[in-house]
């Protein structure tokens, strides 16, 4: 599987940025450290380092990235190409199927809005249901809109980040996302898409109604990364924008064990080097990683030291590997 060039996740990050039009903070585990002699901060997931190795696993595979979707059918469209023109139209499906593998941001959980602006006794009574006062001015970004919460007990007080979302969806409706969220995001509700291998179909959704830093937003993407470790079906989310933001979750909770196996089974030691190398950048502490920084192990030795000291499952990575070693010695012989 091809991997991404060095310089295509930077400069996609940046566009990420502006399409996603919101200041991206510190993922999991990424708080800075404070002043103090304290340790240095571990990478985040916006570091240029961490990108590139999460578009390096990610992988390009064009049939997957550009797979028919259901809608009406049309008749197919066949064009005669010279080689020339056959090179450049792969190319900028090339460049199409890079922009379509934008990762979307990780960030914190916002913190939740809970200001008194005041508190009227003298409205208290006067009606039996709350109203809430939006700023419709078109020029202010929604994060900085002004929306109050008049109580029917005379309290004013700054609208609730649920509020906020419904208030703005009513009044600046964005395409793809409803003013009450699907019950399909409900946790009972998500096993029964998951069992339909709809994983990457309920993380897009996931993107279109909730904002990357809402408590439904990480609990949806994080139910899904754990039903997709559990039942190892990671290929499901390979070639798509999905995959970094799991295989980040699933290095900062050191459960990699099982996407490291699926790496070796497919051939991909390339992939699985850039697991550990990523988990090493995230848990400098680890013995392996010491050994990596030393330069004592590399290669097939490095995922054999890892799988040691680190691994849960050490066995099933060792029989992998001695897989991936005899499949290598029978074709070199050949």
């Amino acid at each position: 599987m091809a991997a991404l060039s060095a310089w295509v996740p930077a400069r996609l990050w940046r566009a990420a940025r502006a399409l996603w039009g919101c200041r991206l903070q510190r993922g999991l585990g990424q708080d800075a450290a404070a002043a103090g002699g304290e340790k240095a901060a571990k990478p985040s997931f916006s570091d240029e380092a961490v990108q590139n190795l999460l578009y390096k696993m990610t992988g390009l595979n064009l049939q997957k990235v550009f797979r028919p979707v259901k809608k009406e059918l049309k008749p197919p469209t066949y064009k005669l190409m010279t080689e020339a023109q056959l090179e450049e139209a792969t190319r900028k499906a090339i460049e199409k199927a890079k922009e379509r593998l934008i990762m979307p941001p990780v960030l914190d959980e916002r913190e939740p809005i809970d200001d008194v602006l005041a508190e009227d006794k003298v409205l208290e009574g006067t009606e039996t249901t709350k109203y809430i006062f939006t700023d419709l001015t078109y020029s202010v970004p929604h994060r900085e809109r002004f929306i109050v919460v008049r109580e029917p007990n005379g309290v004013l007080r700054k609208a609730t980040w649920e509020e906020r979302d419904r208030m703005i969806q009513i009044f600046f409706p964005q395409e793809g996302r409803r003013v009450s969220p699907p019950v399909l995001f409900k946790d009972e509700h998500l096993g029964t898409v998951f069992q339909q291998d709809r994983h990457e179909d309920v993380l897009n959704m996931c993107i279109a109604q909730f904002e990357p830093d809402s408590a439904d937003y990480i609990r949806v993407h994080h139910r899904t990364y754990d039903d997709i470790e559990k039942h190892a079906k990671y290929d499901l989310l390979r070639s798509t924008r999905h995959f970094g933001g799991m295989v980040w979750y699933l290095v900062n909770r050191k459960k990699t064990d099982g996407l490291l196996i699926d790496m070796i089974n497919r051939d991909l030691l390339d992939d699985a080097m850039s697991l550990i190398t990523l988990y090493h950048m995230l848990h400098p502490e680890c013995p392996s990683a010491k050994e990596a920084k030393e330069g004592k192990r590399q290669g097939v030795d490095l995922i054999k030291a890892f799988a040691k000291t680190e691994s849960q499952r050490e066995g099933y990575i060792q029989l992998a590997l001695q897989a991936y070693e005899e499949a290598m010695a029978t074709s070199t012989a050949s």
